[in-house]
């Protein structure tokens, strides 16, 4: 839902931002959106896979949550997404910073989660992640995109296609008993069923 401003937002403005609550808020072109709550699975899955990629050895500073990434629009735009892996350089970025956002000029980090809360394939948040996310954080150059979805049980892995300034994301999808194929994490390989039902 957005919030009624009566101008665009510079990022800057938005980093400041504090209404005093533990809310999750976007700036999308501008504009503050709340995020809504999470379900208490998806914030189960987004644990699980915290410890499923420290279990790789992946250090916790390159393990990102509750992180923004600032992503190309016509005005400023920070996604929240739900789990961010960073490289080092992008962890390095952040390191000693006020806001935890990652800009436009930061190093890419190697690969953004979103778990997609329910709903239709019109809906907000169906468009939010599975649309307008794809787009942006392929702009970042952000080399791989994963959507879980325990809605629909899969999960989507994306890996960038660069097409110049037309990239996008070539999705595979994984389902049930199968493993779970990560182009950037070629030793990761969950199976499909323990990520959506967070490991139970």
């Amino acid at each position: 839902m957005p919030l009624a401003t009566n101008r665009k937002l510079t990022l800057s403005e938005f980093l400041a931002y504090d209404d005093g609550s533990d809310r999750r808020y976007e700036l999308v072109d501008g504009v503050i959106v709340e995020m809504g709550a999470e379900s208490t699975l998806n914030t189960m899955i987004a644990m699980y896979l915290i410890f499923a990629f420290g279990g790789l050895g992946i250090p916790h500073y390159q393990i990102g949550l509750k992180q923004l990434i600032e992503v190309p629009s016509r005005y400023a735009t920070a996604r929240d997404p739900d789990l961010i892996i960073h490289s080092e350089a992008s962890a390095l970025a952040l390191s000693g910073r006020k806001e935890a956002c990652l800009k436009l000029e930061d190093p890419h980090p190697l690969l953004v989660i979103e778990i997609v809360s329910q709903g239709t394939e019109s809906s907000d948040n169906y468009q939010r992640d599975y649309v307008k996310k794809s787009q942006e954080y392929a702009a970042r150059e952000i080399p791989e995109y994963w959507l879980v979805d325990p809605q629909r049980q899969w999960v989507k892995v994306g890996r960038l296609i660069d097409g110049g300034s037309d990239r996008k994301y070539d999705f595979l999808t994984f389902q049930g008993e199968e493993a779970i194929v990560s182009p950037t994490f070629a030793e990761f390989k969950p199976i499909a069923s323990q990520v959506l039902s967070a490991g139970k």
